[in-house]
């Protein structure tokens, strides 16, 4: 079953594309604000995303961007502006599609329709050479690009930090301790004491985490460190 984020604040506009899309065996999860629609989005695997672009919070053009700064997830933009600029807008900043309001169910289905032939197709074509993206709540890294986000936003970070994420990110859930950690991201280097990974799990922190709230990596005393909500 594919699942469906649809972020629409339309609620007689979102039921019934919900209701539609069910009846077509889709799992669907409606989001009625731009804040709630780009965590979703960010956090967890869709199939497709139906965006409206006029929401409150962030409108549907900025969620866009943020989810494609890491994501290639197919975006069909729903929305009342039908000019010419309006959809240049839409497909610059992302979208695979623009269907303008009102529509009727069935050209919704059919679009989707064509975006998923289209994504198998290139997926056929391109997929074995794609890795996949790492992500844990809304933190993601993406191998491809080497780009790392968190709610959307991109992390900078230098050359062990990202090594040291992704070993964290492909072990989500498991307590590594130091000395593994120090070879999975030093490697050989025998000179390398297993302070040093103290030194760049605090580096890191100060990278992914936001002000104020507890880390994504715990430390496991005597032990070493897990990446867990």
């Amino acid at each position: 079953m594919k699942k469906v984020l649809l972020i629409e604040d339309e609620k007689n506009m979102s039921r019934f594309i919900e209701l539609e899309l069910q009846h077509e065996s889709f799992s669907v999860t409606v989001a009625f604000d731009g804040n709630t629609g780009l965590q979703l989005a960010l956090s967890e695997d869709w199939d497709i995303i139906l965006l409206d672009i006029m929401l409150p919070g962030m409108d549907g053009l900025e969620i866009c961007r943020r989810v494609r700064s890491f994501k290639f997830t197919p975006i069909i933009m729903l929305s009342a502006r039908d000019s010419v600029s309006e959809r240049v807008s839409g497909l610059d900043c992302g979208a695979d599609d623009y269907l303008p309001k009102p529509f009727a169910i069935e050209e919704l289905l059919a679009r989707m329709r064509v975006v998923f032939r289209r994504q198998r197709a290139e997926e056929k074509e391109y997929g074995k050479d794609l890795l996949p993206i790492l992500s844990f709540q809304d933190l993601s890294l993406d191998p491809n690009s080497r780009k790392v986000c968190r709610a959307g936003l991109p992390i900078e970070l230098t050359k062990r930090e990202y090594a040291l994420l992704t070993v964290f990110l492909s072990n989500a859930n498991r307590v590594l301790d130091r000395e593994t950690l120090l070879d999975k991201v030093w490697g050989f280097e025998v000179a390398v004491d297993t302070n040093v990974v103290d030194v760049y799990v605090r580096y890191l922190r100060r990278k992914i985490d936001p002000p104020g709230e507890a880390s994504y990596i715990q430390t496991m005393r005597g032990i070493g460190y897990v990446m867990r909500k």
